[in-house]
């Protein structure tokens, strides 16, 4: 039930970073096969910094429920920054953080 969200510089394609995004937290294994459970959105900056320059950017917010191991979420972060690597931007900053949501406290209604 990942919620994956997308922070990059203008210029770069929202819907491929959506779809590779996917794909890697698909095939981390680590949700549902199908990717039912997978959410990933985009936003895209025209208005930043990378240190005192402009430079190209993208960041991934993998927002998952408590309870899995350091491994598995170093597993994850690193499908993640292999799957958009491999898309062969040049000069580009790829950084990806796994944050866990606690269970308790979460909830969600689908009406």
């Amino acid at each position: 039930m990942p919620h994956c969200i997308i922070e990059h510089s203008a210029g770069l394609d929202s819907d491929q970073l959506v779809s590779e995004v996917f794909t890697a937290a698909l095939n981390s294994g680590l949700f549902e096969e199908d990717g039912s459970d997978i959410k990933v959105r985009a936003l895209s900056y025209g208005s930043y910094l990378t240190g005192p320059q402009k430079s190209a950017f993208i960041h991934v917010e993998l927002k998952i429920l408590s309870g899995r191991t350091l491994e598995q979420r170093s597993h994850l972060s690193s499908t993640v920054v292999a799957q958009l690597r491999a898309l062969g931007f040049s000069g580009t900053s790829i950084t990806v953080e796994v944050v866990e949501m606690e269970r308790g406290s979460y909830g969600k209604a689908i009406v």
